[in-house]
């Protein structure tokens, strides 16, 4: 069965700044042109992959997150992967912050302690708290789309609500991840923080 296609739309939870919207918007435009070519819309997850690329665009990451200057940006999936094709068609060739894109399948935080993004399956939700301590001392963003998941700890968790992406982000996360976190970025998302029983 094919998926339904999914839309963003510049309107949702919170005010928006004009600017970084166009600014996500033209680069999503840039990343799913290809897609547009084979659909009208593209997928959710085409759509996602998109996002995890324009989300690097508002953070930065300490240098020494990186083994070496050559060190390539590495976006991560651990547990089943629901991207299917998109990571791959979308985001090889393309840098940030020079640096070239690398996508990577990890089956534990062992060997994703390196990743700039790690994206945490909803098939990993039993172990959420695991992976997020085994990730305790790293810079990885860390991205889901597990009900509460940004609540439980994550930065940014994607939510579709009447057939359009949005997303969460939990600023406490960033901070512990020693990530910076541009204010045009959290404009855009709903803002969360962790639960009282990740706190205690």
């Amino acid at each position: 069965m094919r998926r339904r296609p999914v839309t963003w739309r510049r309107r949702g939870w919170t005010r928006f700044s004009t600017a970084t919207a166009l600014v996500l918007t033209t680069l999503l435009a840039t990343l799913l042109a290809g897609a547009r070519v084979r659909a009208q819309q593209p997928s959710e997850y085409e759509l996602k992959a998109a996002f995890l690329f324009s989300f690097a665009k508002f953070i930065d990451w300490p240098a020494d997150s990186f083994s070496s200057q050559q060190a390539p940006f590495a976006i991560c999936v651990i547990g089943k992967d629901p991207f299917g094709r998109s990571l791959d068609e979308l985001l090889p060739g393309r840098s940030i912050g020079g640096r070239p894109v690398m996508i990577e399948r990890v089956k534990d935080t062992l060997n994703a302690r390196h990743c700039q993004i790690v994206f945490i399956s909803t098939s990993e939700s039993r172990n959420l708290a695991e992976i997020l301590d085994g990730l305790h001392g790293t810079n990885a963003l860390t991205v889901g789309e597990s009900e509460h998941f940004a609540e439980s700890g994550g930065a940014i968790q994607f939510a579709v609500e009447e057939n359009h992406v949005r997303f969460l982000i939990n600023p406490d996360a960033g901070e512990r991840a020693g990530l910076k976190l541009s204010s045009k970025l959290l404009a855009l998302a709903k803002i969360v923080h962790d639960a009282p029983s990740r706190k205690n």
